[in-house]
C-alpha cells in the first residue's frame, strides 16, 4: 500500500491553493506534476556539471556525458530494450513520431498502405498524412465502436501485403482505452508491417516491455511520467534504425565531413543531431527512478481505485454520460453532462480549484465519431486521492446546478 500523503508531501506544487481553494490536479494525461527530487536534479545538473556532451575531454563535459548516458541505459533497462543504441532521446513523443515519418518518406511508394486507429492523438495521425501525401501511400483507418474501443475483425480486414506500417497508440489520451497492441502487432508482423507505438499515455501507469511486445518503435514522452518538459525516448529496433536515413544534419550526427560527402555517425548518435536537452535528458532518468521506487504494481493498484471509485461517483449525476466505456481502462474519465458545454463546467468547477481539461483533447476524431464538440477529461496519477475525486463531482455538481 502507498503511504499517498507522504508521496503527495514529495510534490511541492499540490500544497498551493488555486482561487482560495486546495489545488486538486486532475489534468495528467496533459502532463504529470514533478517530485522535489526531480526538480532538485535539476538545479544540481546546472550547478555542478554544466557542460555540452560527447565533444569535450574536460572533466565538466566528461561528467555530463557520463550522467547523460548512464540515463540513457536506465531507459533501455526501463523499457527492456535488447541494446542501448536502440534509444533515442528526442524533444516528446511528437518529435519520435516525426522522426519515424521523415524516415520512412525513402521507403514508402504509391500503392502502400500505413494503417492508423481512429482513436489517435492528432501526432499520431498529421505525420503520416503528411508522409502519405508525399509518397502517394494510401493512409487506412481502423474504426471504433460505442465503448471506445477498436474493432479487430475491421482492422484485420484492412491489413494486407500492401501494409507497410501500422501505428497505434497504447493508451487513448481522450478516452483512457488500452488498445491490444501486443495482439495487434503481431497481426501486423504477419503482412510485413512494421509497427509503431505512440506510449505517451501508457509510460506514467505501466512499463512497457518492447522486446516481448516486439514492437519496431515505441515513442513517449517524460513529460508526462514526472520527467522535465521538453524530454522524450523514440525505441526502434537496431534493424529498423539502420535502414532509416537521418532526420537532421548537424554536429554530433556525422563520423566525417568533407564538402565532396559525409558520412554518418553510428546509433543513436546519428539520429541525435545538435546539443540536446541536456540537463532533460539526464533528470528523466531520475524520474523513472523514482517511479520505479513507487513501484508501478502500486501505482496501477492506486488508479485502478482512483478510476473506480470516479467512475462510480460521477455516473451518480443525472445527464452525465461517460465516452470511453471499454473493459480495459487506464485512471481517465471523459465525460458530459446533457445540454452543458463541456468548456463551461470546466471554467466554473476551476474557480473552485479542480484542474481538468476541457476540449476534443487534440483528438477530434474521436469526438466527431460520438458527434460532440469535446469532453471533461479528468485523469488521474497515483498522488491522487479518492477524496479529492469527491471534491470534483461536488464542484462538478455545483456546476451543473449553475448552467442548467
Amino acid at each position: 500500500m502507498l503511504d499517498i500523503q507522504k508521496i503527495r508531501a514529495e510534490f511541492p506544487i499540490l500544497s498551493q491553493t488555486v482561487n482560495g481553494k486546495p489545488l486538486v490536479y486532475f489534468d495528467n494525461g496533459a502532463t504529470s506534476q514533478k517530485p522535489q527530487i526531480v526538480i532538485d536534479a535539476i538545479a544540481k545538473y546546472y550547478q555542478e556539471i554544466n557542460a555540452n556532451i560527447h565533444r569535450g575531454v574536460h572533466t565538466l563535459s566528461q561528467l555530463a556525458t557520463d550522467a547523460y548516458e548512464i540515463s540513457r541505459g536506465k531507459v533501455q533497462h526501463h523499457i527492456n530494450a535488447k541494446f542501448t543504441h536502440e534509444v533515442l532521446f528526442t524533444s516528446g513523443t511528437t518529435h519520435g513520431i516525426n522522426l519515424v515519418t521523415n524516415g520512412f518518406a525513402s521507403i514508402l511508394k504509391p500503392g502502400d498502405e500505413v494503417i492508423v486507429s481512429s482513436l489517435e492523438h492528432h501526432s499520431n495521425i498529421v505525420p503520416w498524412q503528411m508522409l502519405c501525401e508525399k509518397t502517394g501511400a494510401t493512409l487506412k483507418v481502423i474504426p471504433m465502436n460505442e465503448d471506445g474501443e477498436l474493432i479487430m475483425e475491421a482492422y484485420e480486414a484492412l491489413l494486407s501485403e500492401k501494409t507497410k506500417v501500422v501505428t497505434v497508440n497504447h493508451i487513448s489520451n481522450a478516452l483512457g482505452i488500452i488498445n491490444p497492441i501486443k495482439y495487434m502487432i503481431e497481426k501486423a508482423h504477419a503482412v510485413g508491417a512494421a509497427v509503431l507505438i505512440d506510449g505517451a499515455q501508457a509510460v506514467p501507469h505501466l512499463k512497457p516491455d518492447v522486446q516481448d511486445l516486439d514492437c519496431d518503435f515505441y515513442a513517449f514522452s517524460g513529460h508526462k511520467m514526472c520527467g522535465p518538459t521538453g524530454t522524450g525516448i523514440l525505441y526502434g529496433k537496431e534493424v529498423w534504425l539502420n535502414k532509416l536515413p537521418p532526420y537532421q544534419g548537424g554536429g554530433e550526427m556525422i563520423k566525417e565531413v568533407t564538402f565532396e560527402k559525409t558520412t554518418y555517425a553510428d546509433l543513436p548518435h546519428k539520429f541525435e543531431a545538435g546539443t540536446p536537452n541536456i540537463a532533460g535528458g539526464i533528470v528523466l532518468g531520475t524520474a523513472i527512478d523514482y517511479l520505479n521506487t513507487v513501484g508501478f504494481e502500486n501505482i496501477q493498484k492506486q488508479e485502478e481505485e482512483l478510476l473506480a471509485h470516479a467512475t462510480k461517483r460521477l455516473l451518480e449525476i443525472e445527464g452525465l454520460k461517460i465516452y470511453g466505456t471499454g473493459k480495459n481502462k487506464a485512471s481517465v474519465v471523459s465525460f458530459n453532462i446533457d445540454g452543458i458545454h463541456p468548456y463551461d463546467i470546466g471554467s466554473i468547477i476551476d474557480k473552485l480549484g479542480i484542474a481538468v481539461r476541457t476540449g476534443h483533447h487534440c483528438a477530434q476524431p474521436i469526438m466527431n465519431f460520438f458527434c460532440i464538440p469535446g469532453t471533461i477529461r479528468a485523469s488521474f496519477s497515483f498522488y491522487n486521492t479518492v477524496e479529492e475525486i469527491d471534491l470534483m463531482v461536488e464542484a462538478v455538481k455545483k456546476a451543473k446546478t449553475m448552467l442548467s
